[in-house]
């Protein structure tokens, strides 16, 4: 029986992709609902959104991108990578500063959405291929460090 490939530090930031667009999509499917328990809910997956994209936002570039920078030499690709994470850090901002039933709550949360939308579609067609073609780039030992990262965060009360 023919094993998987083992998962490498761009399978990993692309499972975080995948988990907080759930969240996204679950996100918008209540956008809209003035209940209480909507409401609730609204809440729950803000913090969950905002304390995932913290985490992963971090994770990237602390460890991956001047990595990845440094195997590629693209520097307007990576630039670009962290521009938008400043922009998704402003929306972040603006979410944990309010709540659901203000006013601009749902625009923010679709927003950010869509920034990672963006994000992630870059990344994932032109940052990862190039990384995985780079030479003397580890990315088993990235991953590694990356996970390493992300549980030493996501253990933090507050994150940097």
């Amino acid at each position: 029986m023919a094993t998987r490939k083992e998962k490498d530090a761009c399978d990993l930031l692309d499972a975080d992709h995948r988990e907080v667009k759930a969240m996204f999509k679950e996100y918008d499917e209540i956008s809209g609902s003035k209940s209480k328990a909507s409401m609730q809910r609204k809440q729950e997956l803000a913090e969950q959104i905002c304390t995932a994209l913290k985490v992963h936002t971090q994770i990237e570039e602390e460890i991956f991108y001047p990595a990845v920078r440094a195997a590629i030499r693209d520097g307007d690709m990576m630039d670009e990578a962290s521009i938008e994470h400043d922009s998704a850090k402003q929306l972040i901002e603006k979410i944990e500063s309010s709540e659901p039933g203000e006013e601009k709550f749902d625009s923010y949360v679709k927003v950010l959405g869509e920034y990672i939308d963006h994000h992630v579609k870059e990344e994932r067609t032109e940052m990862f291929p190039k990384a995985r073609a780079a030479r003397g780039l580890d990315l088993m030992q990235l991953r590694e460090e990356l996970e390493a990262r992300k549980a030493e965060l996501m253990g933090e009360e507050e994150l940097v």
